[in-house]
């Protein structure tokens, strides 16, 4: 979906196809053709646009076979579809029963994440639409944390910086400018957006930024808008930013809360959950940590790393964070210049959701999905962008 921002540029919103992951090619095939046009048919429109997730292998059978690539384009434009931006960060396997902290590795230190992201930068200026000359790609936040240490540091620096060579020359070649954002997330090296001012600067180029999330921005309690003004006052890119929403639970202490909360801890993904005290933030890396004993102060909101449908806050007593997205979408595009172009709706967890919540058959899927993005969709207009055919 295309919007025209008010300074006359537009804005493109896509949601990610990570909701429904595939490993290899003909998955990524079959994915546009029972979700990706069913949604956009949903919505009645002639146009949609996809964050891709390409797995590994996906993305390797594209970048060597020329024949498949333009298949795949050619695939996107027979279904009215178009990419813009893809999601660089699950490196494969995804779709697991257990993902939890495979989704880190490899990380910037390893040659394998470079190899990756290159190939992913190559294979979206191919998937451009003809019209439009700027990409981006999302990516792990360095690494988490416990695996990295000054050595680690000194090894991913050096991969970004040539990352970010390599798209230069990509962009002499093809015409098509790409950037690529890290996206903080709770419990990795970068878990902030403040985090990532020091890194960023220090590689020094504008095609490596921050990517961001606003369920992380939310589980993280970050203010959008302070958190926005440092990266502008740090001449830190907004690559593109991910709208999602996370679970609050505002008083954590009373038993009907917990026993609220543990229905969201399930055993696929980790959800990073945290709070705030006088010392400042404190938390634990999964929900059922923070829920068995005194792990957590309980005395303040919790907020848990879960991507919960925008259009649809959890039951009480608990919330989600649309307050918080609503609030980084005003600074982020609200202004008198976008501070960003590409906004993705990415909520990954439907199938992950209490069973109660979750999609029960594809129609039901395509359906929050669609509703999710005529939520986002809304939240433009009112900002006064307008969509376009």
């Amino acid at each position: 979906m295309r919007f025209r921002h008010l300074d006359g540029s537009t804005v493109h919103l896509a949601y990610c196809t990570n909701v429904h992951p595939a490993e290899t090619l003909d998955g990524v095939l079959a994915q546009l053709r029972d979700h990706c046009e069913p949604v956009r048919r949903r919505l009645g429109r002639d146009r949609l646009g996809i964050g891709l997730w390409l797995a590994k292998d996906a993305s390797h059978a594209l970048v060597t076979d020329p024949v498949a690539l333009r298949a795949l384009r050619s695939e996107l434009d027979r279904r009215g579809l178009e990419v813009v931006t893809l999601n660089g960060f699950p490196y494969e396997g995804f779709g697991a029963q257990e993902v939890k902290y495979r989704v880190y590795r490899p990380d910037w230190a390893d040659p394998e994440r470079l190899a990756y992201t290159t190939a992913l930068a190559r294979v979206l200026a191919r998937l451009l639409p003809d019209d439009v000359t700027e990409g981006s790609i999302s990516t792990l936040p360095l690494a988490w944390r416990t695996a990295y240490d000054d050595d680690r540091a000194v090894t991913a620096r050096a991969a970004l910086t040539t990352l970010a060579e390599r798209l230069d020359a990509l962009h002499e070649l093809t015409g098509r400018s790409l950037r690529v954002g890290l996206e903080p997330e709770p419990g990795c090296t970068v878990e902030t957006t403040a985090d990532a001012i020091a890194p960023l600067t220090a590689i020094g180029h504008d095609r490596i930024g921050v990517c961001v999330d606003t369920c992380h921005l939310a589980t993280s309690f970050e203010d959008p808008h302070t958190a926005l003004d440092a990266l502008a006052e740090a001449h830190v890119p907004v690559v593109k930013s991910q709208l999602s929403a996370a679970l609050h639970a505002e008083h954590p202490r009373l038993p009907e809360v917990r026993a609220a909360l543990a229905a969201f801890d399930e055993p696929r993904f980790l959800h990073q959950t945290r709070t705030t005290t006088a010392t400042g933030p404190r938390g634990t890396d999964d929900l059922g940590e923070a829920l068995t004993g005194d792990a957590l102060p309980d005395t303040a909101p919790w907020r848990a790393h879960f991507h919960v449908p925008l259009h649809a806050a959890p039951p009480a007593p608990l919330t989600s964070t649309l307050p918080v997205l609503r609030a980084a979408l005003t600074r982020l595009v609200g202004g008198p210049h976008p501070l960003t172009r590409h906004l993705e709706v990415e909520t990954y967890t439907w199938q992950a959701l209490p069973p109660e919540l979750r999609p029960r058959a594809r129609a039901q899927l395509v359906d929050g999905i669609a509703a999710e993005l005529t939520l986002a969709r809304d939240l433009l207009t009112d900002l006064g962008l307008k969509e376009l055919p």
